[in-house]
């Protein structure tokens, strides 16, 4: 009787448990579909409409007082920053501060720990210490910038064809293209975040009454990926030309994931020549040792002691 009970409270545990996920996860498609967030309540892209201007006094006058009062300069930097996801109009400052902090605090820090420690270093030794941590102040943002941007790009790449998949199949079902960038933004939110906040951009700009050649070029530039290019260069040229739409996107969409497959076959065939280094290295010596070493043990044990004219056992 108690086994039976035990079984019972179980069975209905587990269809609680089952109904609550069932609802749970209702919800969060509905509001996922409704272009909402599950625990916030902020949207996920920026602005539309933003400053390009600093109104801090400080701010200006680094910007005034530093590389970036050459207008060329700074949009230079505020391209690389945007690439690595830094779009703010103040984040070129920011840029230049931290790396002034880093290049003038680091030697000040050693200096400190130096002066603290008795002077463990001290003459030459002191001041190529110093300036090596200036130089590496100076060059580790950028570096920084360049590895978040070049990660920033991968992932991109990486969530497009998917994306595109979603959006030929919104086109084929009877929606606009500019209906799809909102219906493709919202569905793939969760998953492929960084395409969706392109697209979310994109369709933002197309309700705000911009051209949708010139908001998809802004999106090539801001993510710097060959193939958004070769997408926006397609759907440019078939609007120009009056060509359909749904087909060019189908013949593209299959393109891409031949490249995908490519690429993805290409990695595969590294792999071989990769595991040749570690193979040589590692293993290669202790298989030699291992065949080489009876050898090596009947000549220390017989040849050796004839050689020396002492008779072996």
């Amino acid at each position: 009787m108690i086994i039976l009970i035990q079984i019972i409270v179980f069975c209905i545990v587990v269809l609680v448990t089952v109904a609550l996920a069932r609802e749970i996860d209702r919800t969060l498609v509905q509001r996922r579909r409704l272009g909402q967030q599950a625990f916030a309540g902020r949207p996920n892209t920026a602005p539309l409409l933003q400053t390009l201007t600093v109104n801090n006094s400080f701010f200006r006058w680094v910007q005034s007082s530093s590389s970036l009062s050459d207008t060329a300069e700074r949009a230079r930097l505020r391209r690389e920053l945007a690439l690595a996801g830094f779009d703010h109009p103040v984040a070129p400052v920011w840029y230049t501060i931290i790396r002034f902090g880093l290049a003038v605090g680091l030697p000040l820090i050693y200096l400190g720990a130096n002066s603290l420690l008795g002077g463990q270093h001290g003459g030459l030794k002191l001041a190529i210490y110093a300036l090596v941590l200036c130089g590496a102040g100076l060059l580790l943002p950028g570096l920084a910038v360049s590895k978040l941007a070049g990660r920033r790009r991968d992932q991109t790449e990486r969530e497009f064809p998917d994306a595109l998949d979603l959006m030929v199949v919104c086109i084929e079902a009877g929606l606009s293209l500019d209906a799809s960038f909102v219906r493709v933004g919202q569905e793939v939110k969760e998953s492929h975040p960084r395409i969706a906040e392109e697209f979310g951009r994109v369709s933002e700009e197309l309700r705000a009454g911009r051209a949708r050649s010139d908001a998809l070029r802004d999106m090539a530039d801001r993510t710097d990926v060959v193939g958004i290019r070769s997408f926006v260069s397609l759907i440019v040229q078939t609007e120009a030309l009056g060509a359909s739409v749904t087909q060019a996107l189908r013949t593209y969409s299959v393109e891409m994931r031949e490249t995908r497959y490519l690429k993805a076959e290409e990695r595969a065939m590294r792999i071989p020549v990769l595991m040749s280094v570690p193979v040589v290295t590692c293993m290669l010596p202790v298989i030699v040792g291992s065949l080489m070493l009876p050898a090596i043990i009947d000549v220390v044990r017989t040849l050796l002691p004839a050689l020396a004219g002492h008779p072996t056992g």
